[in-house]
């Protein structure tokens, strides 16, 4: 009855939603308050027994009900629980419920915590969710009902993607799909304040946090995942500009736009009509994310669906979404009136050009990830991979590196440009500096990108701290560190690429046990491969010592994993971790005359890659906290004066 009950979970969520939906554009519509004051409970019914529905199909994976074609599709009775419990969303059917769980839930916060919009204002946002929420609970009720039976039972079920059998799993996916979720609140709101005619600082204000909370969980999901892409498939990389590797680096790059522009709204009351599009933009990449994971037309690791017709529903979906709100935009952004100006040197201007970039970086990976599906729709092949994005999207992105040190350290409203070049002269100097003693020690070892990228990650790393020069450090606000500490992320990670790129050496062996090997200044002595089991996969392990300019060695394990259910075998990189870089190791097959295949990698500083990233989540984090917490304490003394002047 589990099944059952999940599925009539859903089935009254939908009907709320439909009611929701109603209630808020009848109220609208006639000014009938007491239809508007029936929205928010039915707005926290809904989110309830969504998550119902998902807490009832977690229970049918760790009970591994096999009457449930879900289950048995994606679980096995032997695997761990770790894996029936993210198996929950590893899969198509699951992965959707999870969406439309965060979705209600994030209406029901939305319901129950917004207070600073306006009570128009704030009904048309949760009816602007309802009507997003009911296109997801027709495509999971009539396209991918994840809680159908299958008579009779299987006896035991085919297993989760083995490739997807990692701790990883239960944090990444999750992750992105809250960050999606999050852009669709934005949207809503959005669309809730078109509706209504009120674009203004409150509603920037409003909305803000979704957006940073947002960001953050993008930034740590497409973080974890490219960790997971680069120590589970043993290809030596970090990013290979996948298909679906875009479909989540497009949301986050459109998301990154709009909180800039939202800040700017919420704090200078400027970039209105800019901001409302951003929100549309940036669901608008959420949902291009979701066609591609699931319409079928791509074959990836990422992807769940291999259903076309599926793939036609949420196509459909974008466009009635997208399409009505661009529509809406359109009829209402004459009545979004400008808001207050600004000078061309000001910090105003600089987060302007900062959008701009984003937005062409943001069109470059577009093409080049729509480009060959439409010309293979045609009858026409055509590749299009990392040297595309690489050369293309490359140099803007180096560009924006630069606006973003001058972005801190110019005024608001209005400032002078002897001003401004006064402040950046410390980071122009480093990077001065730098650009010269790498002329000096490698020019032409290394291609021209990641030599500037070494430079301007520098130069950024000084000119994220210089908002910090002159300050009393513990009455700095909080977001203001959170600013510092995400753009110090920024140029960590841009370090980490441009030396993993520059510096990176590679070799391939095929070596028998008991031979020794040296690259990069290190020394491996292949001591044997030895068979090993684990609770559900067999493997074939290299035992290897690995030692750097006559240090105490160290074991590292590189294996082979074989999985049964379903059959499928995996690398298990061998990762050792020093302060400089990382040790990459990888056992391949077995070669003639007992040797076995290795290829060794040895990556300087390729971890500041993911530091980068944990700091840039990092300081949205204190950003967000710090808003919140500013708001609370200004409304604080705000009631504590009005109870004094009473």
């Amino acid at each position: 009855m589990i099944a059952e009950a999940g599925l009539a979970a859903l089935w009254l969520a939908a009907s709320l939603a439909l009611l929701q939906l109603a209630l808020a554009a009848i109220g609208l519509a006639g000014g009938k308050s007491e239809l508007l004051g029936a929205v928010r409970p039915v707005a926290v019914a809904q989110g309830v027994l969504t998550a119902a529905a998902f807490a009832l199909l977690i229970a049918l994976f760790l009970r591994s009900d096999m009457s449930v074609l879900l289950v048995a599709a994606n679980s096995h009775s032997m695997k761990p629980w770790l894996y029936k419990f993210a198996g929950t969303w590893g899969n198509h059917e699951g992965s959707m419920l999870l969406w439309v769980t965060v979705m209600g839930v994030a209406g029901t916060a939305v319901a129950l915590f917004e207070r600073a919009l306006r009570r128009e204002t704030h009904m048309a946002t949760l009816g602007g969710q309802a009507a997003i929420s009911l296109g997801f609970y027709a495509f999971l009720l009539f396209a991918s009902n994840p809680f159908a039976r299958i008579d009779p039972p299987a006896a035991d079920g085919q297993g989760l993607n083995p490739l997807l059998q990692d701790p990883g799993l239960a944090f990444h996916p999750p992750t992105l799909y809250l960050g999606y979720v999050g852009l669709s609140v934005a949207f809503s709101f959005a669309v809730g304040a078109l509706l209504t005619r009120q674009v203004d600082a409150a509603f920037a204000r409003a909305m803000r946090p979704w957006v940073l909370g947002a960001w953050i969980l993008l930034t740590l999901g497409i973080t974890a995942g490219s960790y997971w892409a680069y120590y589970e498939l043993g290809w030596g990389g970090w990013w290979f500009w996948d298909p679906v590797e875009n479909a989540s680096l497009m949301p986050w790059l459109a998301a990154t736009a709009l909180l800039h522009s939202v800040t700017v709204l919420a704090t200078r009351d400027a970039l209105r009509a800019w901001t409302v599009m951003l929100a549309v933009v940036a669901f608008s990449m959420s949902m291009v994310g979701t066609f591609l994971v699931r319409s079928g037309i791509l074959t990836s690791v990422h992807a769940f669906a291999v259903d076309p017709e599926r793939g036609t529903f949420i196509l459909a979906l974008l466009g009635i979404y997208i399409g009505g709100a661009l529509a809406l935009f359109g009829w209402r952004v004459g009545a979004v009136r400008e808001g207050a100006p600004f000078e061309l040197v000001s910090r105003e201007t600089m987060l302007v050009v900062n959008n701009l970039l984003l937005s062409v970086i943001l069109g470059l990976v577009l093409i080049g990830t729509l480009y060959p599906l439409l010309t293979e729709a045609f009858g026409h092949k055509v590749s299009v991979g990392a040297p595309y994005f690489d050369r293309i999207a490359g140099p803007i992105a180096l560009a924006l590196m630069i606006v973003m040190v001058l972005g801190p350290l110019t005024r608001w409203r209005r400032d002078r440009m002897r001003e401004v070049a006064r402040r950046v002269a410390v980071p122009a100097v480093v990077a001065g500096l730098v650009f010269l003693a790498l002329a000096a020690l490698a020019w032409g070892r290394i291609g021209i990108l990641p030599f500037l990228g070494l430079v301007i990650a520098l130069a950024v790393a000084v000119g994220s701290v210089a908002p910090l020069w002159k300050r009393n450090l513990r009455r700095t606000p909080l977001f203001t560190w959170g600013m510092v500490i995400a753009h110090l992320g920024c140029a960590v990670s841009l370090a980490g690429m441009a030396c993993d790129s520059a510096f990176t050496v590679e070799k391939l062996v095929a070596a028998r046990p008991g031979d020794t090997m040296e690259t990069a200044g290190w020394t491996l002595r292949f001591k044997q491969i030895l068979p090993m089991a684990g609770d559900n996969w067999t493997a074939l392990q290299a035992d290897m010592e690995a030692s750097r300019d006559g240090g105490e060695p160290v074991l590292i394990h590189p294996q082979s994993r074989f999985f049964a259910s379903p059959p499928t075998t995996t690398t298990e990189a061998a990762l050792l971790t020093r302060w400089n870089g990382q040790l990459y190791v990888v056992l391949g097959q077995e070669a003639d005359e007992g040797r076995w295949q290795l290829r060794i990698w040895w990556k300087p500083f390729v971890t500041l890659i993911w530091l980068g990233g944990f700091l840039i989540a990092l300081g949205g984090a204190l950003a967000l906290v710090g808003r919140e917490r500013r708001g609370w304490l200004l409304k604080w003394r705000a009631r504590r004066a009005l109870e004094a002047a009473a």
